[in-house]
This record gives structure tokens, C-alpha cells and sequence, in this order.
């Protein structure tokens, strides 16, 4: 009797010996076939009013719109609105520091706008820039530079230096380079057309459907920024 009651203890362990081992191999396959969760990635876009949503409701607004798009695309993306109405390049300047926090994977800056209103001399506005380029490549954060074209109020020499601020600082710091944050608005319409449709009544911001013509244009140019994130 004790030589049976000794058997089956040691086919039960042998069984449990085996129990075990097939859970660990099942275990294992389990963890190596199951796909690795994409990491969300953080995007801060530096701005003023037409980065903030200035007379929009919140969710109509450039970085809501943009969010949607982004999500649209299948892209897991936390966007911060870093945009201040009023704000100039030398505002943007001044917040860098504490807008590129630990969290930002990288970042979207749109700014310039307001210095034209001021007529800022462009040298200004091009140190202010770089400033802003210059701690985010110290920091190892991919940027998106957004332009804002110059209108010929100043004269041709004031826009062509304006202008030309965004297309010599992309190169220079390998930004991904958006030549004018409005283009979207006339791509299909002529300017005096996009300014009816897409305009608010100031004729400086853009209403809901401007901002999406917006987004839509620019997007593609987003989805290269997040490319670049490591």
C-alpha cells in the first residue's frame, strides 16, 4: 500500500512538473507575440492668438483641430496649446524655458505674426528665433517651424528679410519647414474669396472653418515632426 500511495505522489509531481513548465511556455509566447504599446507622444505648440483659438470656442480652436486630425490618422498624440494671444518672438523666447518640460517629445512654433503688426525689425525676430531653435535642439527636440508670410506693407526689402527669416533658420537647425501658417486658407480660393469664408470678422483670425483648412494643409507636416521623435 505505501509503495502505490508513493507512486502516485510522484506522477503527481511529475504532472504538477509539468503543469508548470507548460504555463511558463505559455506565458512566454504570450509576451513575445503580444505587440509592444506605441508610446503617446507629447507636441507643444509655441503660438500666439492663432495658435491659442483667439475668438473661437475651445474646441474649434488650431490645437483641439489639430488633436482630432492627428487621432484621425491613428496617431497617439498629447498636444499642449502653448499659444498666448498678442504674443511676439521675443514672448516666445521668454516661455521657452518652461515650455520644453521633461514631457515634450517635440515641438510646433508659430510665431511672427505679431511682430509683423509691429512692424518689428526682422533682425529681432530672427535672434528671437533662434533663441527658441537653439533650446530645443539642446534639448534634443525635434521642431516644426511654421513661417507667416510678410505682406508688402513695409516694403519689398522689409519682406523679403521678413520672409526669409524661416526659410534660412529651418535649414539651419533641420527643422520640418511649413512655409506660411495660413496657406491653407488659399488653396483653393483666391485671397479676397479665402478671407470671406474662412476669416473672422477682424479679417486676422481665422473662423472654425478656416482653422480646419488650416489642419488639414499642415497636417501632413505634423506627421513628419512625429516621424522624427525617437
Amino acid at each position: 500500500m505505501g509503495a502505490v500511495i508513493i507512486g502516485l505522489l510522484r506522477r503527481t509531481v511529475r504532472f504538477r512538473n509539468r503543469l508548470t513548465l507548460a504555463s511558463c511556455n505559455l506565458a512566454a509566447v504570450f509576451f513575445l507575440s503580444t505587440p509592444s504599446i506605441a508610446q503617446e507622444i507629447t507636441i507643444a505648440a509655441l503660438g500666439d492668438s492663432l495658435t491659442q483659438g483667439y475668438g473661437l470656442k475651445a474646441e474649434d480652436g488650431f490645437v483641439p483641430q489639430l488633436d482630432a486630425w492627428l487621432n484621425a490618422q491613428g496617431r497617439d498624440v498629447d498636444l499642449l496649446n502653448a499659444g498666448v494671444s498678442g504674443d511676439t518672438t521675443a514672448g516666445g523666447k521668454s516661455r521657452i524655458d518652461w515650455t520644453l518640460t521633461e514631457d515634450v517629445d517635440a515641438l510646433i512654433v508659430a510665431l511672427g505674426g505679431n511682430d509683423l503688426l509691429r512692424g518689428i525689425d526682422p533682425d529681432v525676430s530672427r535672434d528671437n528665433l533662434t533663441a527658441i531653435l537653439e533650446a530645443a535642439e539642446s534639448k534634443g527636440v525635434p521642431v516644426l517651424l511654421a513661417g507667416i508670410e510678410a505682406p508688402g506693407n513695409y516694403g519689398p526689402e522689409y519682406k523679403a528679410a521678413f520672409d526669409g527669416i524661416f526659410v534660412e533658420l529651418a535649414a539651419r537647425y533641420n527643422a520640418v519647414f511649413y512655409e506660411n501658417f495660413l496657406a491653407g486658407l488659399t488653396i483653393n480660393e483666391d485671397r479676397v474669396t479665402a478671407v470671406r469664408k474662412y476669416m473672422q470678422a477682424d479679417g486676422i483670425h481665422p473662423n472654425p472653418d478656416g482653422v480646419s483648412q488650416i489642419v488639414a494643409d499642415i497636417g501632413p507636416k505634423v506627421l513628419e515632426l512625429l516621424d522624427r521623435v525617437e
